[in-house]
């Protein structure tokens, strides 16, 4: 499918995808769910490591609630996190949609399943992402990247809390 934009044909595409990261962290799940729920806390954690200061941070953490995470980092184009929570099960699940934008392009809208499973004295956290994205300003292999490195952060968080 294309689109005709100021005299061009732009071709069109969106590709769908589903992946899982998971991690070990040695705190129960109500530390690391805190670690989500918490504003101040996720503020310190949920950053783009090559913008570590995001330049606006809402979070109305219920169902329904809406999350707003932008930044600029090095490429110079302000990239926005815009969620909204599903459903919430206190120390077991969170669930929400998300769409991500690069400057005024929508990139990708994803449906995000968190769960926190209490294991060996800690917490496994399994992420599920179902992703759309689109005209490949972004892919599924990047996304799965990049999450990576937020929960490792995460883990970095949560092992300076304990």
């Amino acid at each position: 499918m294309s689109k005709i934009e100021e005299g061009f044909m732009t071709e069109r595409s969106v590709v769908h995808s589903t992946f899982v990261v998971e991690r070990s962290y040695p705190v129960a799940p109500a530390k690391v769910f805190a670690a989500f729920s918490n504003p101040d806390a996720k503020r310190r954690w949920f950053v783009d490591p090559h913008d570590p200061a995001p330049s606006r941070h809402e979070m109305d953490f219920r169902i329904g609630g809406k999350e707003v995470n932008a930044g600029c980092p090095s490429d110079g184009q302000m990239h926005f996190f815009n969620a909204v929570y599903q459903d919430i099960v206190p120390d077991q699940r969170i669930v929400y949609s998300y769409e991500l934008l690069f400057g005024e392009t929508r990139v990708s809208v994803s449906l995000a399943t968190i769960e926190f499973v209490a294991e060996s004295g800690g917490t496994r956290l399994v992420m599920t992402e179902q992703g759309a994205f689109f005209d490949g300003h972004d892919t599924s292999a990047t996304r799965e990247h990049g999450t990576g490195e937020l929960l490792d952060a995460l883990g970095a968080f949560v092992n300076s809390q304990s």
